[in-house]
Parts: C-alpha cells; sequence; structure tokens
C-alpha cells in the first residue's frame, strides 16, 4: 500500500490570502500592467483549432471503424485526446474570466464556453464559471472553496497506492465536491449548457458511432487524472513546498496549457488574459522571483504520490468568513 501520509489535517491560517495586497502593491508600482486587462485576439481561433481536431478524431474513428480497434482508440485518447481535452478544459478556466470576448459581451464568453466544452462529452462550463469565481473570491476558506479537499479525502486517502487512486479520480471529485460542499442551484444557462451538449453528442453518436464519444469522454477522464498535463491540479495550490496559498510553475508545459502554470500571476491579476501572464512576470519580477515555484508537472505528481509528508490535506485553509455564506 505504500508509505502512510503523516499529515491528515490542513494547514490552519488566520491571515488574508495574498492576491489582493499584491494586486494593490504591483498596480500602484507599475500602472501599464493595465494595459494587460482585455482579450487574446487569437484565443478564440486557438481553442477552435482544438475542437475542430476533436470533431476530426471523431470522423476518422468513425470512418475507419475496421482498422481503429480498442487500443489505438485508449492510447490515442489518453495522449492526442487527453491533451486536447485538458488544454479545453483550461480554456474553459480563461473563458471563466471572459478573456475571450471581454467583461461587457458576458452572453458572448458563456456560449464560447459551451462551444470549448464540446469535445468533452459532458457539460461543465457554466457550472465550473459559478464554482471558479468564488475560489479566486474565497481562496482556501473553508466550505466555500471547492477546490479544497473535504476532510473525509484528506483522512480516507492517506498512503501511496490511495493516493493514486485519488488522482486517477480527480475529475470526479472536481465534478462532485462542489455539489457536495457548495450545492447551487442550476439556472438557465446550465440548462442551455446541456442542451447544447446532449445535441452535439448525438450527432457525434449519429455520424460517427459510439466508439468515438466513449473516446471523446475516455479522453476528458483519462487527462484529469494520472496524466501529465494534470500536474497543475497540484502544483497550483497543494504545499509541495510548504507555506504558501498558490505556486507558478514555469516550463515547457505552458505552451499547451494556456500558461496555467503561471498561476500566482494569475490571481493577482485574474482578468489579464493568460497570453500575458509572462508578461505580467517579466515587469514586475521583484514580486515573484523570490516566491518558490515549480518546474516540472511530472516531479510534482511523483512527489505528490510518494512523499509521505504530502496528502490531500496538503493545503492552507481558513476559517469561514461570515459573507461567505450570503453569496
Amino acid at each position: 500500500m505504500g508509505s502512510t501520509v503523516s499529515r491528515s489535517g490542513f494547514e490552519w491560517t488566520y491571515t488574508d490570502e495574498p492576491h489582493k495586497t499584491r494586486r494593490k502593491e504591483m498596480l500602484a508600482k507599475y500602472p501599464e500592467l493595465k494595459k494587460f486587462f482585455g482579450i487574446d485576439p487569437w484565443f478564440k481561433w486557438h481553442v477552435s483549432l482544438w475542437v475542430t481536431l476533436q470533431i476530426g478524431a471523431c470522423m476518422i474513428i468513425g470512418g475507419f471503424d475496421d482498422v481503429i480497434t480498442w487500443p489505438w482508440i485508449l492510447i490515442a485518447a489518453y495522449w492526442f485526446g487527453g491533451t486536447i481535452n485538458h488544454s479545453l478544459t483550461l480554456a474553459i478556466h480563461d473563458i471563466s474570466h471572459n478573456t475571450a470576448f471581454g467583461q461587457s459581451r458576458w452572453f458572448a464568453n458563456r456560449l464560447f464556453g459551451m462551444w470549448a466544452n464540446l469535445p468533452l462529452g459532458a457539460p461543465m462550463s457554466i457550472s465550473f464559471k459559478r464554482y471558479h469565481i468564488e475560489h479566486h473570491r474565497y481562496l482556501a476558506v473553508d466550505g466555500v472553496d471547492p477546490d479544497l479537499p473535504t476532510h473525509w479525502e484528506a483522512k480516507f486517502f492517506s498512503n501511496t497506492a490511495l493516493k493514486v487512486i485519488w488522482m486517477l479520480l480527480q475529475p470526479f471529485f472536481y465534478t462532485i465536491r462542489p455539489l457536495i460542499v457548495r450545492p447551487k442551484t442550476p439556472g438557465y444557462l446550465e440548462l442551455l449548457n446541456l442542451t447544447f451538449q446532449f445535441i452535439f453528442d448525438v450527432i457525434i453518436w449519429y455520424f460517427c458511432g459510439v466508439r468515438a464519444i466513449i473516446y471523446l469522454v475516455l479522453s476528458t477522464v483519462l487527462s484529469m487524472g494520472l496524466h501529465p498535463m494534470a500536474g497543475h491540479f497540484i502544483s497550483e495550490h497543494y504545499m509541495i513546498l510548504f507555506g504558501h496559498d498558490t505556486y507558478s510553475y514555469y516550463g515547457p508545459m505552458n505552451s499547451i496549457t494556456f500558461n496555467v502554470g503561471y498561476h500566482m500571476e494569475h490571481h493577482d491579476l485574474p482578468y489579464v488574459p493568460s497570453c500575458s501572464l509572462p508578461d505580467v512576470k517579466a515587469i514586475a519580477p521583484e514580486f515573484y522571483s523570490s516566491l518558490p515555484h515549480h518546474t516540472s508537472f511530472t516531479k510534482v505528481l511523483w512527489k505528490f504520490i510518494t512523499d509521505p509528508a504530502i496528502g490531500p490535506a496538503a493545503r492552507l485553509k481558513r476559517p469561514t468568513r461570515n459573507d461567505a455564506h450570503h453569496q
């Protein structure tokens, strides 16, 4: 079963999260950072390319049914489809901050999120938006931040083997956890997201067959578990390096993950599109040069699984705030 995790409780902190303070200091010293607020003009085309490639993959699977066997579908789903679908989940993350069409065109951003959602196989873009904004607003706040593992997760997944299972099940925990910790009533946008997704899945099933649908779903599930790109789930907020809320990753994987590695920069300036986050660090290097960061997603995953001092509870946590109950 492997080494037992020595940490079963979260690291409680009673200070405010650091990003608001750093944001204020950075903008006071470098007001030119405000020029990056806005949209990435290439972002829509980048996302649409990924969606089109996955539709093309479904057409190939449907058109060569007698040639493409299940082992090849699994391999393609992990490496090709998984890379694309995980990238699309990160595009949806960007879209949730309205960086596709700007703050004034909120409905266009929601529709584009549904477009990016299509190859994932199941609707999530609208629900993700609702919960992700609270992750920023109430970072590490107990009972509010949906990114925090539950106490049950922290206690149950308590050795090396169980941490592997926990990583494999990440897509399910990210789906179910918010519904338990912070349930919300679905609105008309969730219904629209579901409708679009259902229509797309039926079209793919009709023209490409059920194997194409399974390929899309596997691409999503496999890429969010033990997959190199899934290292960002751990690198962003888990205390692989002790004592901080948020950590950045500076490495080559940023080129295919919409710069998700620039996570401190993102929390500091969440309305800067992902393409400009490296510029934030370049303009204000003294705010980041002394902070711990990662250089490998794979090393982060390996350390999380094998280090007995690290587990699902290796997170900072803050007491529940009174204002959080009224949101």
